[in-house]
């Protein structure tokens, strides 16, 4: 069915059951592919058929679950001040008690607020501040489902009126719990702001990449500079930076020169010098002052096209988070089963409904499962930010969660390893022919390929200003080489020696300074109908990064090898430079043949990464478990993988490993707190340990401990 994408923000919830809910509705409609909901991200991403419903009809099916929803671009702030005062309002009326709890745990019942000001306070948190709790119960219930504010809003209200039957039946203050409401109510809502506003702000990288951009600029219009906003800019026109800035647009520079801090979008730590004619990217601070000319703007810019990229990732739910979703899916009610259960044994035990009642309302109050439900979430989105820092884009959190588990990683050599940009360093030339000739002749067919090869061998022939000759019937052979018919002359192939079908002379180099340059460079062969004209070799120098990066990932334990389609003497040649073992490079490698080195690989039990850059790459990464692609390669490379490296830089590679990995472990330990707290929790309360106050200050740090754990990864250094 016809297939669009949407990504929707939703308010209102309150812990993982909520999402698990809008999930299910959301998913039984049958012009919905898919629905993914983010609990920690407050976000849903939703696939669906446009033809069959529209998006404002799917926020429409959200709200009638009791959310709120909107697209991200409409959609109205949340109203932080009334949360802000809410909170600190019940934090003002739990102090009285807080105040009197201290005396008692001195044994004076003096400093306890007299039992009028108890009611007043209690009546006005359970019949005002609580009604967002309530407003949550009641939608969850009708919904088909229990979350959080169930719990909270039964806990209290119980107490409560357990309390006010008490006065009303004369015994005083003696058996009265308004304050445990009050405190619960208190430190529940004190959580929950802690919460929301790690969400919202530290914890997610998206509102720190859409502060980049300046909200007005200076425009050159009628022989003036004017300052404008940023939203009435047009492609083409004439910007300027001034120092300490940040550039508006993607553009060229027409005029001046700076140093460009461009780290938040390519992970490069080093500022990048910048004069006439180079491209500078939106967001990028800079150290001098340019003019230049608007190409790209707002979500056409590589900035724009990497806030989408992380909001996608960002809205995704890796595997290892279907563990939480079914705990969520039946936790709360068995919690409720549990809190009965525990005040019918109590009361029969202990013989005092008092003293059974504050434990049923402990236990309904510390299960609360909104620590297991920000676990997985919180760390993606963490750790996505972390990634998108150190330039690799991973298109969803299930690929940021395989990449925390890969083994062997799988290399190209040309633009990989190496700079991508080689040079002709010798040339061999048949009896008949000339370098002019030859030069000509091959730059005429590898005009219409793209491999650094063939630029290099069009580059030369454009520097000795060599006229082009007509050509037709190009065809091309992925990893092996091009061919095409020159007008007047007959079929010419250009690629590897076995494509073109001859051998090298021996006695190759007998002229030059380094004879053995043929056996080392990589090499291009010329043929013209089947008959030897001449062959290139190339010499491409090692990336300056390339062997530390290398170094750091054997030190972590990760297999590195190199699929190259080169021949095998340039191939070991670069693996001896970078301290590989001869067994873990492999020359000559065709498309399929990298394909089934990864199925041989994958077959063994091991978890395989990729890295390419060009169409002959797309299977390979396609196969591995993740497939890393070069941003700016061909889109089928792009399209076929998992993961985009800003760079085509090994450190880049290295450090969006680390932290994905870094990532795996936090959401594993973050899981790891999550059931600890509730397993002990749950049964603390049961037998009287914890207090409904206690177990509400216990439920509002378990998030924010959580989310702090969560956190650390923004701090993680590789």
């Amino acid at each position: 069915m016809p297939t669009q994408h949407i990504n929707l923000n939703i308010r209102g919830m309150t812990c993982q059951a909520c999402a698990n809910r809008i999930e299910k509705v959301l998913n039984k409609k049958d012009f919905v592919q898919s629905a993914t909901v983010n609990f920690a991200g407050e976000t849903a991403q939703i696939a669906f058929d446009d033809t069959r419903t529209t998006p404002n009809e799917l926020i429409q099916i959200i709200e009638k679950t009791g959310f709120q929803a909107a697209l991200p671009n409409t959609g109205q702030p949340e109203n932080n001040h009334e949360t802000h005062w809410r909170v600190w309002a019940l934090l003002a009326m739990a102090a009285p008690f807080m105040l009197g709890m201290v005396g008692m745990m001195v044994g004076s019942h003096a400093l306890m607020p007299p039992l009028w000001a108890q009611i007043i306070l209690a009546t006005a948190a359970q019949t005002y501040f609580a009604l967002p709790f309530y407003r949550g119960a009641v939608a969850s219930v009708r919904g088909g489902a229990a979350n959080m504010d169930v719990l909270v809003s039964m806990g209290t209200v119980a107490i409560y009126l357990y309390s006010l039957g008490m006065v009303l039946a004369g015994y005083g203050s003696h058996h009265v719990y308004f304050e445990a409401g009050v405190m619960v109510l208190a430190f529940v809502s004190l959580g929950k702001y802690w919460e929301a506003k790690t969400k919202r702000g530290s914890l997610n990288a998206l509102g720190a990449l859409l502060q980049l951009t300046p909200r007005e600029v200076l425009v050159y219009q009628n022989e003036n500079w004017v300052t404008q906003p940023l939203d009435t800019i047009k492609i083409g026109d004439i910007l300027r930076c001034v120092h300490g800035g940040r550039v508006a647009a993607d553009g060229e520079v027409i005029a001046g020169e700076a140093w460009a801090d461009e780290s938040h979008l390519t992970g490069e730590s080093q500022p990048i010098y910048k004069t006439l004619g180079d491209k500078v990217l939106a967001g990028s601070i800079l150290s001098g002052s340019v003019d230049y000319r608007a190409e790209s703007l707002g979500g056409d810019t590589l900035l724009g096209d990497m806030v989408a990229a992380l909001a996608d990732a960002q809205g995704s739910k890796a595997p290892i988070a279907r563990l939480a979703d079914k705990v969520a899916a039946v936790f709360v009610p068995t919690v409720l089963a549990i809190s009965a259960i525990t005040l019918i044994l109590n009361w029969l035990i202990l013989g005092d409904l008092t003293a059974a009642l504050v434990r049923a309302v402990a236990v309904l109050v510390v299960a609360c499962p909104c620590a297991l439900g920000l676990a997985t979430p919180a760390a993606m989105m963490a750790g996505m930010g972390v990634a998108v820092r150190h330039g690799v884009w991973f298109k969803n959190a299930a690929a940021l969660e395989a990449a925390g588990a890969i083994e062997h990683i799988i290399l190209d050599k040309t633009g990989t390893i190496t700079l991508g940009k080689p040079d002709i360093v010798a040339i061999w030339t048949a009896q008949h022919i000339d370098e002019t000739q030859l030069l000509q002749i091959a730059a005429a067919v590898e005009r219409h390929a793209a491999h650094p090869w063939a630029v290099a061998i069009v580059a030369e022939a454009d520097k000795r200003e060599l006229a082009d000759l007509p050509i037709e019937n190009v065809n091309t052979v992925a990893g092996e080489g091009i061919s095409a018919d020159i007008v007047g002359m007959g079929n010419v192939k250009v690629g590897k020696l076995d494509f073109c079908g001859f051998r090298l002379p021996e006695n190759l180099g007998s002229n030059i300074d380094n004879p053995n340059i043929w056996q080392i460079a990589s090499l291009v062969a010329v043929s013209l109908n089947n008959q030897a004209l001449g062959a290139f070799a190339l010499a491409d120098p090692l990336k300056p990064d390339s062997h530390a990066a290398i170094t750091r990932l054997r030190e972590h334990g990760i297999h590195v090898h190199i699929l190259s389609g080169d021949h095998a003497a340039t191939v070991q040649h670069i693996a001896q430079q970078l301290g590989l073992p001869e067994h873990m490079a492999h020359a000559n490698q065709s498309p399929r043949q990298k394909a089934e080195f990864i199925q041989q690989l994958k077959q063994t039990g091991v978890r395989v990464a990729m890295v390419g850059d060009g169409i002959n790459d797309a299977p390979a990464l396609a196969l591995a478990d993740v497939g890393f692609a070069v941003r700016g390669s061909t889109d089928i490379a792009e399209q076929s993988a998992d993961a985009v490296l800003v760079k085509a830089s090994i450190q880049q590679l290295a450090n969006g490993l680390f932290t994905a990995q870094a990532t795996v472990r936090t959401i594993k330990q973050n899981l790891f707190f999550a059931f600890i707290y509730n397993l002990l929790g749950i049964p603390f309360a049961a037998l009287g340990l914890l207090t409904p106050v206690m177990a509400g200050a216990m439920m509002a740090l378990s998030s924010v401990s959580v989310l702090g754990n969560a956190l650390r990864l923004k701090k993680q250094k590789f």
